[in-house]
């Protein structure tokens, strides 16, 4: 994501709880005596991610604390030192009855085996995006929260801006007619660097390109096999930990596609009212067996639904780029969503949006607002945990999007363009896919 024209994930989420972050710094205690209906809140995940959610919602009570890393527990356990102190997420839910609602933010390998608990025993869940790890677990989870009749929010936080919303109503107020096609790009290229362009791109984040053929020692206080989960095991380097390092081997994470695409597919799915793909088609340098690529772009076609005739959703990363941004015939904004219709354009990323052409735009109306502002993007799930009311990243959504984000990775792995039939959670053109869609977890860990 640039730098240069718009505020990043982390500036927007620290700005939006600014009050939050403040209170839980300067006496969460005194306000939990004084709220008695706060939530009560199992947090695993302290760390990076997990300090900004946690501190976006310490306004309620903070039940438990879980980390692998028991320097991470013990900062945060000591201001909260009521709380319940775990470093093995599963052994949490054994004392289950001591809080309402949990919130995930671990690694992307073991979203799902710390949610899938949570459901299952009907507790309200916030988890960070990508939902999971891959297609199989994406549905395992939709599923179960249809099933659970809780509250459950997926970590997109930028969708909580009133500028997504903006472009939403004028999507589907038909300011730009009938779209058949849209186009999504992020700058960010940390991945498998092939190129000068790639490297160009990464700006100050530089990685290794393989698997590291030495161990170095397992820093003091981090617990390297629970870390692990339920990954194949391989030995500590410190290439794979802290975040975002992790993001981008394959056998935590997925790329730029799963965890950018989360929050940049989701202003088209959100406003085209998209769900299953029929087919995937990707492009960029060979695939490698380790690492996720740092530029490449898949083509995904929808059938018409509904209101919304056949369209083609493009996503490009790195140092790919839609022909009409390289053209130089729309605004070269270095992230960015277009929308085409057949009356016109629409731009937008996470903080402006504008209609293309302007000269034909100049004197439009537009639609009335129709999307409430959302109190923040915590404070929307907080909300539906004690009221029952909707949140707009619920899992039902997310569960959609993650799986055909994760489905552009696949066909990207796959080298083919593959056919999707949603219903069976099948590839039905090449067997190959399968193993991209789900896998085999190491002993001792199941997702059921």
């Amino acid at each position: 994501m640039s730098r240069h024209s718009h505020p990043s994930r982390r500036s927007f989420i620290r700005s939006a709880g600014a009050v939050a972050s403040t209170v839980w710094a300067s006496g969460p205690a005194i306000l939990r005596r004084q709220r008695p209906d706060a939530l009560r809140i199992a947090v695993i995940g302290c760390g990076g991610r997990g300090g900004d959610n946690l501190g976006s919602v310490a306004t309620e009570h903070i039940a438990a604390i879980c980390d692998v890393d028991r320097n991470t527990l013990d900062k945060v356990a000591a201001t909260y030192p009521n709380a319940r102190k775990e470093v093995d997420f599963r052994r949490l839910f054994d004392h289950a009855g001591e809080f309402d609602a949990v919130m995930v933010s671990t690694a992307e390998h073991t979203h799902a085996f710390a949610t899938l608990p949570a459901l299952q025993l009907k507790k309200h869940v916030y988890c960070e995006k990508p939902l999971a790890y891959n297609v199989q677990e994406a549905r395992i989870i939709r599923e179960a929260a249809a099933g659970a009749g809780v509250a459950t929010q997926m970590g997109t936080q930028i969708h909580a801006g009133n500028n997504y919303r903006r472009v939403v109503e004028l999507v589907q107020s038909g300011a730009i007619g009938t779209i058949t096609e849209c186009h999504v790009w992020v700058a960010r290229a940390w991945g498998l660097h092939v190129s000068e362009a790639d490297a160009k791109a990464a700006a100050d984040i530089v990685f290794v390109q393989d698997r590291p053929a030495t161990t170095d020692p397992v820093p003091a206080g981090l617990e390297w096999d629970l870390w692990l989960g339920p990954a194949p095991a391989r030995p500590f380097n410190q290439v794979y930990v802290p975040g975002p390092k992790w993001y981008r081997w394959w056998d935590f994470g997925n790329g730029t596609m799963s965890d950018l695409g989360s929050h940049w597919i989701d202003l088209p799915f959100w406003a085209l009212k998209l769900k299953a793909p029929s087919t995937i088609e990707a492009s960029g340098p060979a695939p490698h067996q380790e690492i996720a690529p740092a530029s490449m772009q898949a083509r995904y076609e929808y059938r018409a639904s509904g209101d919304q005739p056949a369209l083609t959703l493009t996503w490009y990363q790195g140092a790919n780029k839609p022909e009409i941004w390289t053209r130089g015939e729309i605004p070269q904004w270095p992230s960015g969503v277009l929308f085409v219709g057949d009356k016109g354009m629409l731009l937008s990323d996470y903080g402006k949006h504008v209609l293309l052409p302007e000269a034909t735009f100049k004197d439009f109306t537009r639609p009335p607002q129709s999307i409430p502002t959302s109190p923040g993007h915590h404070q929307e799930w907080i909300h539906a945990c004690k009221t029952g009311a909707p949140t707009t990243c619920h899992f039902g959504y997310a569960g959609w999007l993650t799986e055909a984000n994760h489905l552009g990775n696949v066909a990207f792995r796959t080298g083919k363009k593959i056919e999707w039939n949603s219903a069976q959670m099948r590839v039905t053109n090449t067997p190959d896919a399968d193993r991209f869609l789900r896998r085999a977890y190491r002993s001792g860990w199941k997702l059921a």
